[in-house]
């Protein structure tokens, strides 16, 4: 039995955020049913190369292990079908633009009404209100809006994007976290309620510490490439090969750099002894520490460092992240069988429960591949009434995976 074995999670969310919050549920044990349009359903399935069979690897990674259910929610016996559905799980997500699913008939007072149990998560840009609220959002805009770009570049003042969609997944946690609570706080009141995570929030919640910093000088910081504006050393380095990154995060740490790097000198130095005053010249013994780094190998560096128990780590690909001995042991990459082309490796559950494992890995499903199972198992609908249903384009049904095979397989 897995931790959230029981709870059944219906799942109107696309692209990446909610997505994201629903894998982490489902890895879990959690029962997602994937409500999607006829008409194409997640746009995620269509973000390739490269592809699986006829699936994105971008889709078959967030949705593996959740169930299609295929329902066109712009018609009254769809929306209806829906509520249906609503009055039988326990956790609703979607993250349309705000008042959209209100529109559709399908918003949190009219599920309420339907099911005073049901923890109905809404994910957007902004949040469910004030000026921003209508505001559509993507990734890289709330990377810009939530300040994050501004201090992410080099120092000359280049700003860049962050290598990851980092705006959806950190707000993919934080739905996660609310549903959890609202989830807890059901068992004690028996009552359900709206979740509301906005990816502005998560982003400002996630940058803590560069706020903070903000909040306590009224001083704008400005990117510092892969420094850290309040640690110094705490950055990358070249080396003769390859370059790396050290975090001299303490002044004990501090006092174990200076030897390991053959300058015992550097430790009690009048310009250089506490962290205030590295932060203070930090141009100055960053220059001089970059020469003494490009005269040996990073291999050489990080054995000694390492040796003076100083956190210190090569820049990796993402190739070498996948076969690191450590990631196989924390089954980090495991893999699961596509119907389409056998065993496709993954990215595993980050959140491990050694007496309580994560779900088994299964493949991502087709276009409203669970459509007629669900609805069959939940009411009863029999072979007749669902063919009805598709016909009229309330429904689509039984669409498997590998049916539409590209010449790219990842």
């Amino acid at each position: 039995m897995t931790s959230l074995s029981g709870i059944k999670v219906l799942d109107f969310s696309h692209a990446l955020a909610g997505p994201y919050c629903t894998l982490l549920l489902a890895d879990h044990g959690a029962d997602v049913y994937k409500l999607e349009s006829p008409d194409g359903g997640d746009m995620g399935r269509g973000w390739g190369p490269p592809f699986v069979g006829d699936q994105a690897a971008y889709f078959i990674g967030l949705n593996r292990g959740k169930r299609s259910v295929s329902v066109n929610l712009k018609c009254a016996q769809g929306a209806e079908l829906c509520l249906r559905m609503m009055e039988k799980v326990d956790v609703v997500i979607e993250n349309f633009r705000p008042g959209t699913m209100s529109r559709l008939g399908l918003g949190y007072e009219v599920a309420r009404a339907r099911n005073p149990r049901i923890v109905y998560c809404s994910i957007s840009g902004c949040g469910q209100n004030g000026p921003s609220r209508d505001e559509p959002a993507m990734d890289l805009i709330l990377q810009a809006s939530s300040g994050l770009m501004s201090v992410t570049g080099t120092a000359e003042g280049t700003r860049v994007r962050c290598g990851y969609s980092v705006a959806d997944v950190s707000t993919g946690m934080f739905a996660v976290i609310g549903i959890l609570m609202a989830l807890r706080s059901r068992d004690a009141s028996g009552m359900g309620q709206l979740v509301d995570v906005s990816m502005l929030d998560s982003m400002i919640s996630s940058m803590t510490s560069n706020f903070m910093i903000y909040l306590g000088s009224e001083s704008v910081p400005e990117p510092l490439g892969t420094s850290y504006p309040s640690i110094v050393p705490y950055r990358a380095f070249p080396t003769q090969d390859i370059d790396i990154v050290i975090a001299v995060g303490s002044e004990k740490l501090w006092r174990a750099f200076g030897p390991a790097i053959g300058h015992a000198e550097l430790v009690d130095h009048p310009d250089y002894a506490t962290n205030s005053l590295r932060v203070k010249n930090r141009v100055r013994l960053e220059s001089f520490l970059a020469e003494i780094f490009c005269r040996d190998t990073m291999e050489t560096w990080r054995a000694k460092l390492s040796a003076a128990g100083v956190p210190v780590s090569p820049i990796r690909r993402l190739d070498e992240v996948v076969n690191d001995p450590q990631c196989a042991v924390r089954e980090m990459f495991p893999y699961m069988l596509d119907p389409s082309v056998g065993p496709v490796r993954v990215v595993g559950s980050p959140i491990k429960f050694p007496e309580q494992p994560a779900a088994a890995l299964s493949s991502a499903p087709g276009l409203g591949q669970h459509t007629k199972e669900t609805l069959s198992d939940w009411f009863g609908i029999d072979a007749t009434e669902l063919s009805d249903l598709e016909a009229a384009g309330v429904i689509l049904q039984g669409q498997n995976v590998g049916t539409q095979p590209h010449q790219q397989v990842f």
